[in-house]
């Protein structure tokens, strides 16, 4: 995501917890072409290893060599991995329309979710069967038509959400629950991840009564999991209130693949999920 701007909380702890998560985002669009960092940090510690063992250079030459045969390689493997990159981008819309255009249930139902960045949280929908079409956009808030702008500097109320369309015959409510679950950190009160302030925070937003009951006992059963309070709210949402986003933030994970891979993987989502859910953690 670009950086954001404006702060959320008034306190030092939270203000360092902002300017990481904004580093973070910025990260992972201006550095979309380090597309293989963490091999890059594997070859230069091997290089740094191999060489100390031999004992045959001091520190700091040692460590300026190392850096600059790493950064050979990474010179050179950028340049494929761009145009690996944009093969990706031009075939990722077909993806998704596709999708849409074999999908025709005779009835159509929607569900919305906030789970931290919205980036994350439509790949796991969209790769349930049953699900129609994801669109990340804001809910929750009390400004109309908010920008992501405004949303991520705080005041607004909004959460940064996924709408899920889906063919209820096909795939429950329940099931979007589970699938949603996973892929959060329902413990955190404060955001999700490297993401702090209150639009990361998670919710899941009712639009009927059915959705609401379900909904509540879903959240229970997470509690007597985790024997601790869950962090993730039950909130009444109408199908006005749902806002998407600009353009370039829908479907990024298949626009921007690697700025996407980056940006997760530096924000510790995986770590995280993997720490709370084990095998059965989201993607």
């Amino acid at each position: 995501m670009p950086s954001h701007n404006g702060c959320v909380g008034s306190n030092r702890m939270e203000l360092a917890a902002l300017i990481c998560s904004q580093t973070i985002h910025c990260w992972a669009e201006t550095l979309a072409q380090v597309t293989q960092i963490g091999i890059f940090m594997t070859i230069y510690q091997t290089v740094t290893h191999a060489f100390a063992s031999a004992n045959r250079f001091d520190s700091k030459p040692l460590a300026n060599l190392a850096l600059l045969l790493s950064m050979m390689w990474l010179a050179a493997a950028c340049s494929s991995s761009t145009d690996a990159s944009s093969q990706q981008t031009a075939t990722a819309p077909q993806t998704q329309a596709a999708k849409a255009a074999t999908a025709t249930p005779a009835e159509k139902a929607t569900a919305v979710f906030a789970g931290g960045c919205f980036w994350c949280m439509e790949k796991p929908f969209d790769d349930l069967p049953g699900v129609i079409d994801t669109v990340s956009g804001y809910a929750g808030g009390s400004v109309s038509n908010p920008t992501y702008r405004q949303v991520t500097a705080g005041g607004t109320g909004h959460f940064e959400v996924v709408q899920v369309t889906y063919d209820p015959a096909a795939v429950s409510f329940e099931e979007l629950l589970k699938v949603f679950w996973v892929n959060i950190d329902p413990l955190d009160d404060g955001g999700q991840f490297c993401d702090r302030g209150a639009s990361y925070k998670t919710a899941v937003f009712v639009q009927n009564e059915s959705q609401r009951a379900t909904a509540q006992a879903s959240k229970a059963a997470q509690a007597k999991h985790f024997n601790q309070p869950i962090a993730t709210v039950v909130q009444e949402l109408a199908e006005a209130d749902f806002y998407p986003a600009e353009g370039y933030h829908q479907n990024y994970y298949l626009e921007n693949p690697l700025r996407y891979q980056f940006y997760r993987s530096s924000c510790g989502r995986d770590a995280r999920l993997t720490e709370l859910w084990g095998e059965g953690a989201g993607h």
